[in-house]
């Protein structure tokens, strides 16, 4: 009960104080100011909002600049980004602990995800030598007609148009095959990379260097060179 009165005799003290409460601070030149509001001397230095008898109620801290406002939402931001950094490489160093038990496990994962890929490049390359034999069938008629048709006095190119439209249609379909087979060699330099930066990870997790920062990029030597289409061999003319 005394305890209680005390405590309500504290607070009822401290209220009074407060309506007569003035501020104060110590400017950078080492003056004093006080004033019942906040002197202007004070903008730029902590100041204290303190009773008549000297106590202090709070600290206010001083108003920053414009600048120093940019300067600290910057570093906040950095922080930000950078705990985000730290959480997804903790997340993915325990997908690499609890996915692979050996550095061999890392080879075999990566053979599996390359083979669908190179077996693409396979059928790709399959399919240009069947559209360059094609095509040379075609250029062959093609030549076969416009020499029939000079033989017979015809001045004007009138090579028919199913002739052109399908030489035209081949020429497409193998640019865009030989962009997919470079796509194709792209991501299976992607892929080794991944999975030789991954291992480096986990052999130094293993080993207890986990707390190094994880690589950024994989060396130079760990990228592939990008499959390149075979060409395709021409059928000797009969």
């Amino acid at each position: 009960m005394k305890t209680k009165k005390l405590s309500l005799l504290v607070a009822l003290t401290l209220a009074a104080g407060s309506a007569h409460a003035a501020f104060r601070c110590v400017d950078e030149k080492g003056r004093t100011h006080i004033g019942d509001t906040p002197p202007p001397g004070c903008a730029n230095v902590v100041m204290y909002e303190v009773t008549r008898g000297g106590i202090v109620l709070r600290r206010i801290e001083p108003s920053m600049t414009e600048d120093q406002v940019k300067a600290r939402l910057e570093e906040e931001e950095k922080k930000r980004l950078a705990d985000k950094l730290a959480a997804e490489q903790k997340r993915k160093d325990t997908a690499l602990l609890s996915t692979y038990g050996s550095e061999k496990e890392f080879d075999t994962a990566r053979d599996r995800n390359i083979e669908p890929l190179k077996a693409r490049i396979s059928q790709s390359q399959d399919r240009m030598k069947e559209i360059d034999k094609r095509t040379k069938v075609v250029k062959e008629e093609m030549e076969f007609y416009t020499a029939g048709k000079k033989k017979g006095g015809a001045k004007k190119d009138d090579t028919p148009a199913g002739m052109t439209a399908e030489l035209e249609r081949l020429n497409e379909e193998k640019t865009a095959i030989q962009k997919g087979i470079v796509g194709y060699g792209k991501e299976i330099a992607e892929l080794r990379t991944k999975y030789d930066t991954d291992r480096r990870r986990w052999v130094a997790l293993k080993s207890g260097k986990g707390n190094a920062p994880a690589e950024g990029a994989a060396p130079t030597e760990a990228k592939a060179e990008p499959a390149k289409a075979e060409p395709a061999k021409a059928s000797p003319k009969k």
